[in-house]
């Protein structure tokens, strides 16, 4: 059957440009079989399991069948994301960073929902925004500042890096800032869940009132979303106008580089 949802992200994304201030009331009803079927596809075939330690490979077995029945409990509010398995990888020489791997049926159900959510806010967000976005990369960030330092008038450069961000982020704070373009409850509803999930650790299950942990396909976006709003505009919106000259922000993920053009020193209350 062929896929119709993605002509209706097109228009999702066309209403998101015409019209800054509409929010939109259905989108849960995206997720569909054949939407979620192609997110499947889009997914690694070899990634580590979830605490359900089914593989890609074991869910496509019966793939059909199993999406019906995801779609089924996706409608009627009985979906619940299984905990995270929390892993850890290095960070750096001396700290680990923790990721969280998602069971692959709340993999899917990801993947559905930041397709959907990248529909919106891909036409929000500023140009000075680089992490985790279509066509975009940390080399072209770096290449921004690079070509800026080498080739304008510089008097400072600021590297910032908000500690513990994937860690400690507001759920709250994170959902009123879905609500400025969302009011589908089950979709708010849906996302709420994923990040009420928690994570399993040691054969324990540890509950999660803050953060979205790293390593599953939705937390980027709801990274960028949250950091859209208070970081990226608060820029636009408060530094700049009371700052004499030009002044820029790059930023990837929750590590960004404001700059300033100007001779004299710049004070931002």
């Amino acid at each position: 059957m062929e896929n119709l949802t993605r002509p209706k992200l097109a228009l999702v994304t066309r209403r998101a440009r015409e019209d800054s201030t509409f929010r939109f009331t259905s989108l849960a009803h995206l997720l569909n079989v054949e939407f979620l079927r192609e997110c499947y596809r889009s997914l690694g075939k070899e990634k580590a399991c979830g605490i359900d330690g089914q593989s890609w490979h074991a869910y496509g077995e019966h793939l059909e069948k199993n999406l019906v029945d995801l779609v089924e409990r996706l409608k009627a509010k009985r979906y619940q994301p299984l905990p995270a398995k929390r892993v850890y990888i290095p960070k750096n020489e001396t700290e680990l960073r923790a990721l969280g791997l998602p069971a692959i049926e709340d993999k899917i159900v990801q993947k559905g929902i930041a397709r959907i959510l990248e529909a919106i806010y891909e036409v929000d967000f500023y140009d000075c925004s680089y992490g985790y976005r279509p066509k975009r990369s940390c080399h072209q960030a770096l290449k921004v500042v690079d070509k800026t330092i080498m080739f304008q008038r510089v008097n400072y450069v600021i590297e910032a890096d908000i500690k513990g961000f994937f860690d400690h982020v507001s759920h709250d704070w994170m959902m009123k800032c879905l609500e400025v373009r969302i009011n589908d409850s089950s979709l708010l509803l849906l996302i709420r869940r994923f990040l009420k999930a928690g994570y399993m650790e040691s054969g324990l299950l540890v509950r999660t009132e803050q953060g979205t942990p790293q390593g599953g396909n939705l937390s980027p976006m709801l990274a960028n979303i949250f950091l859209h709003y208070v970081l990226d505009l608060w820029f636009e919106k408060r530094v700049k106008p009371r700052v004499d000259r030009r002044c820029r922000l790059v930023r990837y993920a929750d590590d960004c580089v404001p700059r300033r053009h100007e001779r004299r020193c710049m004070r931002v209350a």
